[in-house]
């Protein structure tokens, strides 16, 4: 059943995703060769609860295996989502590092990813980045009232990665969120124009392209969270909360800090 928010509940959903958008600038500043997603999920956590809230991935249950056991999803190069932070895997340099964050601030939730490059990276896995990146503002565009429905949303996505060669993986998908981090409707990265669910006022989701550098078969590790691509290709992923209202979309998290602070590092990046 889809939830619609009032502006209040819209409010609280913003004060959620913009504290995921601070964790994610802060980690921006410490993301470089050498340090473990390990140490990373230990600095996510306290962001999160330094500002009263909860990480709501940690201890997120899965009906095929255990909960999540960490803040964050750390997912590196071909791993597409829900990679498990470790003191095992460092960072080097050329990597990409999708972080995957999730806060419950007064009942409400915040979501929002983002994949940092790790150094310098190459010009192939440049263009997977800045295609994902703005495959998601491209379907944040259709996300009006008047006529458009949740497989524009999709179709805008689908089509630009894929005009670019790139794959789009069907297993998961974005999502409504309030007071809970997944409600309906799901929102698939692909789709028929003038599809699905019409769209309206006070509809809150979670638009989150999951793009593959090859093919976009995927397979799960043994540990039941992991997924990767199955070619071993890289993998990008970019997501925003956005709610409707006045007939158009608010993009409630922001890549402002985040993206400020990576031209410091490496200079302007194109988003394709």
């Amino acid at each position: 059943m889809v939830y619609l928010k009032t502006e209040d509940e819209i409010d609280a959903l913003r004060s959620a995703n913009l504290l995921v958008s601070i964790t994610l600038a802060e980690l921006a500043r410490v993301i470089e060769p050498g340090v473990t997603t390990k140490q990373l999920d230990t600095l996510a956590e306290q962001v999160i609860r330094d500002h009263g809230a909860v990480p709501t991935f940690k201890g997120f249950p899965n009906p095929y295996g255990p909960p999540f056991p960490a803040s964050i999803c750390t997912s590196v190069n071909e791993t597409v989502v829900h990679g498990i932070p470790s003191e095992n895997v460092t960072l080097k340099e050329g990597d990409i590092i999708s972080v995957d964050c999730g806060t419950l601030l007064n009942g409400f939730c915040g979501d929002s990813c983002y994949t940092f490059r790790v150094g310098e990276v190459s010009p192939q896995v440049q263009r997977l980045l800045d295609v994902t990146k703005a495959s998601l503002y491209k379907g944040i565009e259709k996300a009006i009232v008047g006529g458009k429905r949740l497989g524009d949303i999709g179709h805008a996505i689908q089509t630009h990665c894929e005009r670019a060669g790139f794959g789009v993986v069907r297993e998961f998908v974005g999502h409504g969120i309030g007071h809970e981090m997944h409600e309906d409707p799901q929102v698939p990265n692909y789709g028929k124009q003038g599809s699905g669910m019409a769209l309206s006022n006070g509809l809150c989701i979670a638009i989150e392209p999951m793009i593959t550098m090859g093919n976009p078969s995927i397979r799960m590790r043994p540990d039941r969270w992991t997924v990767d691509t199955q070619d071993g290709k890289p993998a990008a992923h970019f997501e925003h909360t956005i709610a409707i209202h006045d007939g158009k979309a608010e993009i409630l998290s922001t890549f402002e800090e985040i993206e400020k602070i990576e031209e410091q590092k490496y200079g302007k990046a194109s988003c394709d």
